[in-house]
């Protein structure tokens, strides 16, 4: 079950909720009972060997646009 990363504005605590995709969007009360939360944004970093233990992949095309403009 995907987890999502939510502030308190009112106490400035950051907490974590397991939830539903489907339920990505509702709200969440601060673990000391706040109500005033916002969903954070979270980034996910994919580094390091594939498995097996061979190199990561390196992206088709290249420059700006893929490719297409030849930079």
């Amino acid at each position: 079950m995907p987890r999502y990363e939510f502030r308190c504005r009112a106490c400035g605590a950051t907490f974590e909720v397991s939830r539903p995709m489907r339920e990505a969007g509702e709200p969440a009360a601060c673990p000391d009972g706040h109500a005033d939360t916002v969903k954070l944004l979270s980034t996910v970093a994919v580094t390091g060997a594939r498995p097996g233990g061979s190199a990561p992949a390196a992206p088709a095309g290249g420059g700006c646009c893929g490719g297409g403009c030849g930079c």
